[in-house]
């Protein structure tokens, strides 16, 4: 049995998982009016509320047991000093160097492209052929290429730069792609292809149509003018019709969802201007150092990786609920869907042997308060354990009276009726303050109970500028490594994704009707016949 499942750390956090079942959060701050103290951690302005979360200082005491029994510790040594621990495709995990205040020489060197780049766009020095200034700029990629510059783009359109558009085409269904560039004047457009190996289907689909678009409208020449790429195949590269002196280098030890802080983010660095992109990475930086340094029970991503492990492999929780509180996060789950479940949605350890335990929890998520008026339903009443993660900003990014206050109101109100819930008793004396005969009050006390108990942190961000959203990000990161590390998994490999893309690449000239379907199963052969039917 791979990682911690079964050693007498886990054994005791079964025990207590087990002498907890009966107790309530209501319980449990009637019982204690400093619970908010005892459980919250704060960093840099940057505060994490875990009092809602169905833990007691036996059981964190415990989970910081279990981190000394994983030796996560000497895990985080191996990871800073390059080690390969990514064991299955050996190679190092160093997506952290990339935003050292001191850049190693390799990545200063990339680091000093991008910013010459982006002077270039942001001066009109970088001209489309006809001589046009560039005026929007659409990244194409998919997976780590598009979701993370994608997210920080929109959490961070309060920093965008004037004159200056960022699109992100991924989907390999046309209708992402035409319907982009149908509102763009080909003369100003710029594409950066982001493939490290230039070769990924989605990407180059995509690329050689948009490429197709730019050659109708200006010429074959001005291929040169309007794509650049951030990819390491330079022959593929030059093949295209990028000139190689205009690509932008990253390496095997930084995997595609842990990009966001090499060339993948430039499109980021465009939108928001190089000097907001050092303070993401500067961010991200201050969470590392925090990460690499604090003690466990003062650590942020330590608490946050072992209350998933409490509310995964203890109580039963099945999914995880990412809530922000702000509409310029609204591609946050998703992102976070990316990084969790890519990393940590195996059953096989290190060692190939299964790991014996639930490991990546379902992440999902939407804003609030739009979430409000979907799926809290659910999560209030039912009936299923679904912790949640709120996040929210003490000061609003776009500020208009009278929304923020609201806004945090809800916030605040949610996670406290989700822990509290509404008994019985309750629900018929607000029914019969209100005036309602008792047969009514009898007949809808019922539906109107909610059983509460549900778990939840709450992160609440000084703001959302790009420093804040780097410390964010890492967090996260460091979370799903110390997961990783505890249920004993390669975070940093994917070999889930392949056997899918295999299968389409063997499918498609079936679809084509180049090839004979009579070797499928009798599903796959009736649904291309669909396909193919006049």
């Amino acid at each position: 049995m791979s990682g911690s499942a079964g050693t007498p750390a886990w054994q005791a956090l079964g025990a207590l998982a087990a002498g907890t079942r009966t107790l309530h959060l209501r319980q449990m701050f009637a019982a204690d009016p400093r619970r908010f103290e005892r459980f919250s951690v704060e960093q840099e302005g940057l505060l994490l509320d875990y009092s809602k979360q169905r833990v007691t200082a036996e059981v964190m005491a415990a989970l910081h047991a279990l981190w000394e029994t994983a030796e996560v510790p000497g895990w985080i040594a191996r990871m800073r000093a390059g080690e390969a621990i990514n064991s299955s495709e050996g190679r190092a995990v160093l997506h952290v160097a990339l935003r050292e205040s001191q850049p190693r020489t390799e990545v200063r060197a990339v680091l000093e492209k991008m910013i010459r780049f982006c002077a270039d766009i942001h001066g009109g020095n970088w001209r489309g052929s006809t001589g046009e200034p560039i005026r929007e700029v659409v990244n194409i990629g998919i997976g780590g290429s598009d979701l993370g510059p994608k997210m920080a783009a929109q959490a961070l359109a309060a920093h965008h730069l004037p004159n200056l558009r960022v699109h992100f085409v991924s989907n390999l269904d046309a209708a992402h792609l035409a319907t982009t560039v149908a509102r763009l004047d080909p003369r100003r457009t710029l594409f950066i292809v982001a493939s490290k190996t230039f070769t990924t289907q989605e990407t180059m689909t995509n690329a050689r149509s948009a490429r197709d678009w730019i050659v109708a409208a200006l010429g074959e020449t001005a291929v040169a003018r309007h794509f650049v790429a951030v990819s390491t195949n330079l022959p593929e590269v030059a093949k295209f019709g990028i000139d190689p002196a205009n690509v932008f280098e990253f390496w095997d030890w930084v995997g595609g969802r842990f990009s966001l802080w090499s060339a993948i983010g430039l499109p980021l660095a465009l939108a928001i201007g190089y000097a907001n992109f050092e303070r993401l990475l500067a961010g991200g930086q201050a969470m590392d150092e925090h990460f690499f340094t604090a003690p466990v029970a003062r650590n942020l991503p330590a608490t946050l990786a072992l209350l998933g492990i409490w509310n995964t492999d203890f109580l039963g929780a099945e999914t995880l609920a990412v809530l922000p509180y702000s509409q310029s996060l609204e591609q946050f789950p998703r992102y976070l869907q990316q990084l969790e479940m890519e990393s940590n949605g195996k059953q096989v350890g290190r060692d190939g042997l299964p790991v014996g335990a639930a490991t990546s929890p379902i992440v999902w998520g939407e804003p609030g308060t739009n979430g409000q008026h979907a799926f809290y339903q659910l999560i209030h009443q039912g009936g299923r354990l679904i912790p949640c993660d709120f996040i929210a900003l003490r000061r609003a990014d776009f500020d208009l009276p009278g929304h923020h206050a609201a806004l945090l109101a809800n916030c605040f109100a949610q996670s406290e009726a989700l822990m509290r819930g509404k008994t019985s008793e309750e629900a018929r004396r607000e029914l019969e303050s209100a005036g309602m005969p008792a047969d009514e009050v009898a007949r809808l006390a019922p539906f109107k109970v909610f059983p509460g108990n549900q778990p939840s942190s709450t992160l609440l961000l000084p703001r959302l500028d790009p420093y804040a959203l780097g410390q964010l990000v890492a967090l996260y990161e460091h979370k799903t490594f110390v997961q990783g590390i505890i249920w004993g998994l390669n975070s940093f490999d994917q070999w889930g994704v392949e056997l899918g893309k295999q299968l389409a690449v063997r499918l498609l000239p079936m679809l084509e009707g180049r090839q004979p379907t009579a070797a499928l199963d009798g599903s796959t052969q009736g649904l291309i016949a669909a396909c193919q039917a006049k």
